[in-house]
């Protein structure tokens, strides 16, 4: 039975393979690569790089006076910003499975059958590309136990702090 026939619609994939477990109780993805993966959906709906059938002004505040102390556009110009250098950060080879699972929420099943892959490649291909992800905003540091920040990872090499 693939993914695609057991995710509810109010879940994403991502949350359905966050918890579940394989058949050695380890789950199917880690939480860092879950909130990677998060990360990139949550900047790619506000981005409004996916196409929708209505806009929702609500969500940029427009109409609303007061409603924000900046200015939507520039919101969605800098979560446009963040989606690409992620996606470059991956690279080509798995930036389309996290724009297809994250974004466009395709279930494993549906990417396998859309790409002609075998049965369960997308779960292997799905875990590098999360943990390349993962790597890019600096989660992989700190579920390592190094005390980095995420916005570190994206200053210049030689803006880094050394240590001792």
């Amino acid at each position: 039975m693939g993914t695609s026939s057991i995710i509810s619609p109010n879940e994403s994939p991502l949350a359905w393979l966050a918890k579940r477990k394989n058949k050695a109780g380890i789950p199917l993805i880690s939480q860092v690569q879950f909130l990677a993966g998060e990360r990139l959906r949550a900047d790619l709906t506000v981005a409004a790089m996916l196409p929708k059938v209505t806009a929702n002004w609500a969500a940029t505040g427009c109409g609303q006076p007061g409603a924000s102390p900046q200015n939507p556009f520039d919101i969605i110009l800098a979560a446009r910003q963040r989606t690409q250098k992620a996606l470059v950060a991956v690279g080509p080879e798995f930036s389309g499975i996290l724009v297809d699972l994250c974004g466009f929420l395709k279930g494993l099943e549906q990417i396998e059958h859309e790409r002609s892959w075998p049965p369960r490649s997308a779960k292997v291909v799905l875990g590098l590309a999360l943990t390349s992800l993962a790597t890019h905003y600096g989660f992989t540091q700190m579920a390592q136990g190094k005390n980095f920040s995420p916005m570190r990872r994206w200053a210049a090499p030689d803006a880094r702090p050394t240590l001792g």
